[in-house]
């Protein structure tokens, strides 16, 4: 049976936000210009909308709509970030799954920052949303590529674990999470597109108590605290003997705690 679909925390993705968006500065940076002024602009799972807001600085006049999933999510980045924007442009948020999404009209830029992982076999859309983009316009994307990290290795070993794998059966994914980069460009220049793909590992320097752990909770840990919402005792079982693991693997130093992080770009510009 497929796992359920997670549920998400604002605040606490929200408690690494710096070290969160810097992956989507530097994905932006290399976004060429776009073909249209104002340009209209979709971004694919949204979350809070804390970084959807910085299209509106390299754009600002553009019309940009948030997607998302969650109703969470999406009600915070409406609190947030809804409205007219300083330069005269808007950012909007809507109801959308990423898994069916398409475009109704054309966009000039087509962003999703750290989502894709979530989305099993989402490279075969991506004809679909290049179709959508007018001539000369961009489709970029960013998605996390450590799954094979301590921090994503010991949470799956633990979840198939004699004591957790008959609850946590097949609720976190690995191999088919993301394609190697050059996958990615291979299946983007088959579509035409210019393509640049590169991949960055980050240090991020974490502190306070558990920093690694309270960095999880907000994304990859959130299949398991789902899944274990209706048992707050094992919930919290998994995440004490979770929290040890992860106190080994990434120990505190007396300038706080290194999580390296692996992160896969890419971006496609369609032929003008």
């Amino acid at each position: 049976m497929p796992a359920a679909a997670p549920t998400w925390d604002p605040a606490q993705y929200l408690r690494h936000a710096d070290h969160r968006a810097r992956p989507f500065t530097d994905l932006l940076a290399r976004v060429p210009d776009l073909p249209e002024d104002p340009p209209r602009i979709a971004d694919l799972g949204c979350g809070p909308g804390n970084v959807t807001v910085l299209l509106a600085g390299r754009w600002p006049a553009a019309h940009i709509t948030g997607y998302d999933n969650s109703p969470e999510m999406l009600d915070q980045a409406h609190v947030d970030h809804a409205g007219p924007t300083p330069g005269g442009g808007h950012l909007d948020f809507a109801p959308a799954d990423v898994r069916t999404w398409a475009p109704e009209r054309p966009y000039d830029l087509i962003v999703s920052n750290a989502t894709l992982q979530w989305i099993p076999g989402h490279a075969e859309r991506f004809g679909e949303w290049v179709a959508g983009l007018r001539p000369g316009g961009t489709f970029a994307f960013q998605v996390p590529g450590n799954f094979g990290a301590p921090s994503h290795r010991l949470m799956r070993e633990l979840a198939h674990s004699t004591r957790w794998k008959d609850h946590l059966a097949g609720t976190l994914r690995h191999d088919d999470a993301v394609l190697a980069p050059g996958t990615y460009l291979e299946r983007l220049t088959a579509l035409g597109c210019a393509a640049d793909v590169w991949e960055t590992t980050y240090v991020h320097l974490l502190t306070g108590e558990d920093p690694v752990l309270d960095w999880v909770k907000g994304t990859g840990l959130r299949p398991v605290l789902t899944a274990l919402a209706d048992d707050p005792a094992a919930r919290e079982e998994f995440v004490d003997e979770y929290r040890a693991a992860l106190r080994e693997a990434y120990p505190a130093t007396a300038y706080g705690t290194p999580f390296p992080f692996r992160r896969i770009f890419a971006v496609a510009r369609k032929e003008a």
